[in-house]
């Protein structure tokens, strides 16, 4: 039922179990991101983000999880990624906005950002009616792009930063 879904509607998730709902969103995933070798945003090729795991599955997981920090035993604060019912019930929202089907209420902009102490790129695809981000980081080469995360504007901070983002835009798409 979930892979009939389309933008605006939210995928139906809630009563799935976590093996069902992982299924039903690996399937999106893979039919809109992984096995989809023409997912281009402005003519330039989606990538996803390298790291410790497999590229696709880091992408998936930060496409349907959030980062949170917790105290593990000894109380040290660390780090992982919980499941994010806002994020995932969106999943398929990524293609569609990459591909700027949407016309109406969206602001897309690029900034220049630090991250870890590093000066970063990034080109934001923002949704404005619904409140919902997509960050891509363009590559060295600025040919194509990696997709980093989306996500949806729910927590009280989150729309303050994106509209301060875009107060601090470059003057052109990277």
């Amino acid at each position: 039922m979930n892979i009939l879904k389309k933008y605006p509607e939210l995928l139906e998730l809630a009563y799935l179990s976590v093996v069902e709902r992982t299924k039903s969103l690996k399937s999106i995933f893979e039919r809109d991101i992984e096995n989809d070798p023409n997912l281009n945003f402005r003519k330039k090729k989606i990538y996803p983000i390298k790291g410790e795991e497999p590229a696709m599955q880091l992408l998936f997981n930060h496409l349907t999880r959030e980062e949170v920090e917790e105290e593990d035993e000894s109380g040290r604060k660390v780090k992982r990624r919980v499941f994010d019912m806002h994020r995932s019930q969106r999943l398929h929202w990524v293609k569609y906005h990459i591909e700027e089907n949407k016309k109406d209420k969206m602001e897309i902009f690029s900034t220049e950002e630090r991250v870890k102490g590093k000066t970063v790129f990034r080109t934001y695809i923002f949704d404005l009616a619904e409140k919902y981000v997509i960050v891509l980081e363009p590559q060295r080469t600025k040919k194509d792009y990696y997709l980093l995360t989306a996500f949806y504007l729910y927590k009280k901070h989150g729309e303050t930063q994106i509209k301060n983002k875009l107060k601090n835009k470059l003057g052109e798409i990277l």
